[in-house]
């Protein structure tokens, strides 16, 4: 744990070989993180971009495109799950996520195959297959957590969404017969990048956004109790330079919970970020900061309707830029 008190972890939202074989064994020996998260847009990033693969890359010649991305991407995760194999056995998170195709968002049968031959290939137990939050998706988490394996629900921006995730996997746990370890991924940034321009205009305060969305979502996750379950916070970059790079990770910092962020951001909170519990947020707050976004015109669940649609596509591009390099 990143706070042990707090029971609150930190994980990198960062994955690249020669990164792996260097800073995040010393983020790890330093006690800085506990966990780490891919997707197909930090793949493609790290890809086609680090000369840490071409040798991998000419090895798998022959292949088609998508065997070349799963053998490059599970050597990866791999090899991260086996550097944090410790943590993991020391009961203290440990865990590395890989996403499955996001191409087949819209059939949970396919979903789950490769959800769980992803799982068998890699085989380690510290591996969390990620699943985006759709209709489709809720039916595979629950599935796949029926297996015992370890989900990281992804793409969340809703309450209706974060609640269905947390019933499929209350609903697998009781299948499967015992706890099996899940997270909840709320994007959070991003809720605030789509409104700040309009609430600024109308005088109203901006970078709260996606904060009292996510707090929201935290209440009411945690108000289910399912067993393993937590919320995670993803997408706590910041693109504003107005505000502290660490923003997002300070004043989400919860009982309970995970972050997962970028590097530069990790280490502006380790350094510089206030070490104390900013949730809960009463409800009464929450709903009073979407009040006023109301009265302005702004239909909330349209942005967030908008927003999943977008990041699912923002995946599916980037998946499709990979294979089509390889």
């Amino acid at each position: 744990m990143y706070i042990e008190e707090l029971k609150f972890s930190l994980w990198a939202d960062f994955i690249e070989r020669e990164y792996l074989e260097n800073e995040f064994r010393e983020l790890i020996n330093e006690g800085i993180i506990n966990g780490a998260t891919s997707n197909p847009a930090i793949f493609k990033s790290a890809i086609l971009s680090s000369p840490a693969y071409k040798e991998h890359i000419q090895a798998l010649e022959g292949k088609s495109a998508k065997e070349k991305y799963e053998a490059l991407a599970m050597y990866d995760i791999s090899k991260a799950a086996d550097i944090l194999m410790p943590l993991y056995e020391a009961n203290d998170d440990g865990y590395v996520s890989i996403e499955v195709d996001p191409f087949l968002c819209d059939s949970p049968r396919a979903t789950v195959e490769e959800g769980k031959r992803l799982y068998a290939t890699i085989d380690r137990k510290n591996v969390m297959i990620k699943v985006p939050a759709t209709r489709s998706g809720y039916t595979a988490m629950a599935e796949l957590v029926a297996a015992g394996i370890p989900v990281n629900a992804t793409l969340i921006f809703s309450k209706e969404q974060a609640l269905s995730c947390a019933k499929a996997f209350e609903e697998g746990v009781k299948r499967y017969g015992s706890k099996v370890d899940t997270v909840i991924s709320v994007f959070v940034s991003r809720v605030d990048r789509a409104l700040d321009a309009e609430l600024a205009k109308n005088g109203l305060p901006v970078a709260l956004s996606g904060i009292y969305n996510s707090a929201n979502i935290y209440n009411k996750v945690n108000e289910m109790k399912v067993l393993g379950c937590r919320v995670l916070f993803a997408s706590t970059g910041v693109k504003d330079d107005s505000l502290p790079a660490h923003y997002y990770v300070e004043n989400l910092l919860a009982y309970n919970s995970v972050n997962t962020a970028p590097i530069e951001t990790i280490k502006a909170f380790h350094q510089n970020g206030l070490k104390r519990k900013a949730l809960p947020i009463s409800n009464e707050i929450i709903q009073e900061h979407f009040d006023k976004i109301a009265a302005i015109g702004i239909d909330f669940d349209e942005v967030l309707d908008t927003l999943v649609t977008d990041g699912l596509e923002a995946f599916k591009e980037a998946f499709k830029d990979i294979l089509e390099a390889l």
